[in-house]
């Protein structure tokens, strides 16, 4: 069966108050539409249309090349959106799926669900249903005596007596690409919007005597669109904790799902304990036996297995097995740190690798470094790697011992075993095996305090 989709997306949604497009408002790290398109191309889609409108070339740009994009310049309903889609379906045969871009939790399987009834009852619509003890803001499915579908009604449009009805619907459907777009051609705004809507061709198809399916499998949460910021938030919460469970069943304790926030695309590995108020976005890689957190906030990370981070930040790097990281470390783009490596407290780096077993325990910046492994960097030690235009690097050999409160002025070579003496500036390379000093005389004036001691 060949089967399509077409996600409509050309809102601005004026009530989230942003002047970004409602359908790439982010939930658990990934925008609301992208969402809905993994949805439906997991459900069996092999054609993926989008309907863009409010700043339709940032949305598509957004979304990439594995959708096709249609604008809709007037917002006049949603059977109007999908009309916009009739150039993209030229000589296609199969099944439209057709879902809101703002429906970010439904399931491909409730999505296969409703493709299924809709081929196996052979229904030129198939509209899916939920049954909502709060239905406020939904259109209500109407049934006759049968309980076949007689109409779906607005809520602004529905009687008193409609809006008692229990069962909505869900704004996702199965259409027969047969008479389709005709059908939505043939569509009147006669309500209260004055909008052309999709579940007007329920009513339509009846009257043709054309096979209607209300499949009522939707569980209410998975329908829940977002309309403002309160909303974003409830789908948020929704969305973050299923992807803790999902974490937590493959093996990860998650000490306090309720303090604890990861995004969909991370992985971790089994035996990983993840801390309070710990933070993982973007595409973080997480190994085996790992210790994350408590406040830790990993952003497109790499780490190796074993590896413990506590009370740090961490962008955009990767971390070698058995390392440790923290606490109150600040580890900034494009680290690459070895295996055995220990990066202590009040650390912050940048632009760094860092070889196996090397040492920077505490109190230290290095930036546009090279390190090799078994340095030991003491405390105190910066690498001064920016002279006002210009950015140079440091490097310092395997084995070399640096100081504490040692200045490394780039750009700066310090040879493999060299020693820098504490408290030296280096502005000059220091040969393999060799003492860097860099410092003044040390002088003592004898009883100070009393006034008596020399003075020069």
């Amino acid at each position: 069966m060949d089967l399509a989709a077409v996600v409509l997306a050309a809102g601005k949604g004026t009530r989230m108050k942003s002047e970004r497009p409602k359908v790439l408002h982010k939930v658990c790290g990934k925008p609301m539409a992208a969402h809905v398109i993994d949805a439906v191309e997991e459900a069996g889609a092999q054609i993926m249309v989008v309907v863009v409108g409010y700043k339709g070339e940032e949305v598509k740009k957004e979304l990439g090349n594995r959708v096709v994009t249609v604008m809709q310049k007037e917002q006049l309903g949603t059977a109007h959106a999908l009309m916009q889609a009739r150039p993209a379906f030229e000589g296609f045969k199969g099944r439209i799926l057709v879902v809101c871009g703002d429906t970010p939790l439904i399931k491909c399987s409730t999505l296969q669900t409703l493709v299924n009834e809709s081929v196996r009852t052979g229904s030129a619509a198939a509209v899916l249903t939920s049954m909502m003890e709060e239905p406020a803001g939904y259109g209500r499915v109407i049934r006759d005596f049968s309980g076949n579908v007689s109409k779906i009604v607005e809520q602004k449009d529905a009687t008193p007596e409609e809006l008692e009805v229990k069962e909505v619907n869900t704004g996702i459907y199965c259409f027969a690409i047969d008479g389709l777009f005709d059908t939505l051609a043939g569509l009147k705004a006669d309500n209260a919007q004055g909008e052309y809507y999709l579940t007007d061709i329920i009513d339509f198809y009846r009257k043709k005597g054309l096979k209607v399916t209300a499949v009522s499998d939707a569980r209410p949460w998975e329908i829940l669109g977002v309309n403002d910021r309160k909303q974003l938030a409830a789908v948020e919460k929704i969305m973050r904790q299923e992807v803790l469970n999902d974490i937590m069943l493959s093996g990860v304790t998650v000490v306090d799902p309720e303090n604890t926030y990861i995004e969909s695309k991370v992985e971790i590995g089994k035996d990983t304990i993840i801390y309070p108020f710990t933070i993982i976005e973007g595409k973080t890689v997480i190994g085996e036996n790992c210790s994350i957190g408590p406040s830790t906030r990993l952003v497109d990370v790499e780490l190796g297995h074993c590896v413990k981070v506590e009370q740090s930040t961490v962008y955009s790097s990767i971390v070698g097995d058995n390392s440790s990281v923290g606490p109150f470390a600040y580890i900034r783009p494009d680290c690459v740190l070895g295996k055995g490596v220990k990066v202590g407290d009040f650390v912050e780096m940048k632009k760094v690798s860092v070889g196996d077993g090397s040492k920077i325990p505490h109190l230290t910046y290095l930036g546009d470094s090279e390190v090799g492994k078994d340095v030991n960097v003491g405390a105190g030690t910066i690498t001064c790697n920016y002279d006002g235009k210009n950015k140079h690097p440091t490097h310092i050999g395997d084995g070399a011992f640096i100081g504490s409160n040692a200045n490394l002025v780039a750009p700066v070579r310090v040879g493999e075993k060299a020693v820098i003496g504490a408290g030296s500036t280096i502005t000059k390379d220091v040969p393999p095996a060799a003492l860097g000093v860099a410092r003044s005389k040390q002088k003592v004036y004898d009883k100070w305090k009393s006034g008596n001691g020399n003075k020069d």
